[in-house]
């Protein structure tokens, strides 16, 4: 390119469709709530467990970029990138996520796997009754509903503190972070290695098990 940057595959499938699938199911699941729709949301909440055991597992053997050992750094790093966007200019080209962004991406899923668990022992006295709420008894499953709840708030706040950020290096910095999850690739300095790819292979098993792990628990929440 003229300005001395390639074009670099970044991300694989199997991220981007963890991505887009999880920002679809949130919106699912916050909808079928206001609704009531109470079979739908446990449906949805459900699938959501499930992308996040995927993504968690293909955090530990998926491709390079995807790997937390590669994206998540201590807080001097985190510090010294927020120190760099300070002065008006991001030092450092990422070929994935950089210090801040790991530890969003960790935010998430944390409250993800949080809220999704949580749900299997809830029991909301009314409509909803997670899998496993009679292991904690009523008064305990009646805290636990209301903790889905306030956690959702949370994650919603998380959520706009992501797309806040990502509207921020769109407009300071040019840095097309959506483009980048949509087609994989990102616009890198010249020379840049693009990192490792998965094992597409394992990629499909790891989803499809996750995925019926999530169906799993939506049925035994039907009973």
């Amino acid at each position: 390119m003229a300005d001395g940057t390639v074009s670099v595959k970044v991300w694989d499938g199997w991220v981007r469709l963890f991505h887009w699938s999880t920002v679809l199911l949130v919106i699912v699941s916050y909808v079928t709530a206001k609704l009531r729709w109470i079979e739908w949301h446990m449906l949805s909440g459900g699938l959501l467990l499930g992308l996040v055991v995927f993504r968690l597992a293909w955090g530990v053997v998926g491709s390079e970029s995807a790997r937390f050992a590669q994206f998540l750094a201590g807080p001097r790093a985190a510090i010294r990138h927020f120190a760099s966007l300070r002065e008006g200019a991001e030092a450092e080209a990422h070929a994935g996520h950089n210090p801040a962004g790991g530890w969003m991406v960790m935010l998430l899923l944390g409250l993800l796997l949080l809220q999704g668990t949580i749900g299997l022992f809830s029991d909301d006295a009314e409509l909803y009754r997670g899998a496993f709420a009679d292991w904690i008894g009523y008064d305990a499953s009646q805290v636990a509903s209301a903790w889905h709840q306030r956690l959702f708030d949370l994650l919603l706040i998380a959520v706009g503190l992501h797309v806040a950020a990502i509207a921020i290096y769109r407009v300071a910095f040019g840095r097309r972070l959506v483009g980048a999850m949509i087609t994989g690739r990102s616009a890198m300095p010249a020379g840049t290695t693009p990192p490792r790819s998965g094992n597409r292979a394992l990629g499909a098993l790891l989803l499809a098990a996750s995925l019926a792990l999530g169906l799993y628990l939506w049925r035994l929440s039907l009973f």
